[in-house]
């Protein structure tokens, strides 16, 4: 067990080494690169075969993700009619670390002759890809982490994070922002983070706890219990003035208070924790967890009070 261990431990260190190596390495042509994309009218197109092509195509989607229009195309497929996908205002950036993949290769022709920009990345500076490319990033030598030497494991995880680098630091040069990674990513849980405003999910309309800051407190005791927000919002001549939480009739209570002959606004908390309807959900979550609270109220863009989220309604949202 232990021979297998050290073996697996082996295959860290190499590709680690490797990762090392091409960042130590980088320089102009990364710059290059970075200023071809950011300055592609068109789109940004991957290819690759056989192992790079499975990298080609996890970098274009990364790319997409981050705000940068990009796809895979096969280098087989392209040769029976996918090239027509290309125009020659987008950018091509093909992975093959020999640089003569015969698919690959074949492409190339095409390519210039359509009028896109060809990059390349390679581990053979004078490779059939490198020469025929406008911009040629030349990875540096260094071992296979497979134990024959043979198969491609070092050098395709070189090409993920060499793309990976470029797709996140485009994405930054652009302004891309956490609200733009969500609208991309609508179905997945972070992208719900992303997206979901306290608007989506509050108590709104009629069903929002309200009641007059002059009432005895048992009606904002019988709404409490109506509404099941653990809140209530205390108004007076339509605006906010406070309001009554579980938390205040404990201490009402606990006091020996005659909670039946007091109003509201006797022991209603002024100058509520409030959140905008605007504010995403998870930033509802933050501020019920810092303020230690369980429901908020909620105002809109003119500060009118709008309705009520609660810590439970967040977690079931997110």
């Amino acid at each position: 067990m232990t021979d297998i261990l050290i073996e697996a431990q082996r295959v860290f260190e190499k590709e680690i080494a490797a990762i090392e190596k091409t960042k130590d390495h980088m320089g102009e042509v990364f710059l290059d690169f970075l200023d071809a994309i950011m300055s592609c009218d068109g789109k940004l197109i991957l290819t690759g075969m056989g192992k790079a092509g499975h990298i080609a195509r996890k970098i274009a989607a990364t790319f997409s993700s981050l705000g940068t229009p990009s796809f895979y195309i096969h280098p087989a497929e392209s040769l029976h009619g996918d090239l027509g996908m290309v125009t020659d205002k987008d950018v091509v950036i093909a992975i093959s670390h020999s640089g003569e993949s015969a698919e690959v290769v074949q492409m190339i022709p095409v390519i210039r002759r359509i009028g896109a920009k060809l990059l390349s990345i390679t581990g053979n500076a004078q490779s059939t890809l490198a020469r025929h490319s406008d911009m040629t990033e030349v990875l540096p030598e260094f071992e296979e982490a497979c134990y024959l030497g043979l198969a491609p494991t070092s050098t395709t995880t070189a090409a993920l994070v060499y793309g990976d680098a470029l797709a996140v630091t485009v994405s930054r040069m652009k302004g891309f922002k956490r609200e733009d990674f969500g609208l991309y990513h609508p179905a997945g849980a972070l992208g719900r983070k992303l997206i979901t405003t306290v608007s989506d999910i509050m108590i709104s309309g009629e069903d929002k706890p309200q009641v007059n800051s002059d009432v005895y407190l048992k009606e904002a005791i019988i709404e409490l219990s109506r509404k099941k927000a653990g809140i209530v919002a205390v108004m007076q001549g339509g605006r906010l003035e406070g309001i009554i939480t579980e938390g205040n009739l404990r201490r009402a209570l606990e006091q020996e208070l005659d909670v039946y002959a007091m109003k509201v606004n006797e022991i209603m908390t002024c100058n509520p924790v409030c959140i905008s309807e605007e504010r995403l959900a998870v930033d509802a979550m933050k501020l019920l967890h810092e303020k230690n609270i369980s429901s908020l109220i909620v105002l809109d863009s003119q500060g009118d009070y709008t309705g009520v989220v609660t810590l439970q309604m967040v977690i079931n949202a997110l």
